[in-house]
């Protein structure tokens, strides 16, 4: 290996993951052992319910936004994509023929602008 040693050093390492276990476990019980036995209010229940739609957007905009493909800047088919799912989304409440039309755009644009 060329360059600077990058290694860790075990402590170290281990002290991360079990951290970041410790941490996982905590949030979780939280949820489920503390609360799990308990009603929600109507008010977090009905915030809840929006968790799941927001994840797909959270997971999809950076890769719209700033492509690694094109080494983060914007192009004309993942924008235009999104801009087809989006409304296709919109118009037919469907997720599937979104994602559907979605990556048909974008094959069928990366295929004609290559």
């Amino acid at each position: 290996m060329t360059g600077s040693d990058t290694t860790i050093d075990p402590v170290t390492l281990w002290i991360v993951i079990i951290g970041l276990g410790l941490g996982s476990f905590l949030l979780r019980f939280v949820f489920i052992g503390l609360v799990g036995s308990r009603a929600m209010p109507a008010w977090l229940l009905r915030h809840l319910r929006y968790t799941a739609v927001a994840m797909l957007p959270a997971l999809v905009t950076p890769l719209v936004i700033w492509p690694a493909a094109t080494d983060g800047e914007l192009d004309l088919p993942r924008l235009a994509s999104a801009m087809v799912a989006l409304v296709l989304g919109l118009i037919t409440k469907n997720v599937l023929i979104s994602i559907t039309g979605g990556a048909v755009t974008l094959y069928a644009l990366l295929y004609l602008l290559a």
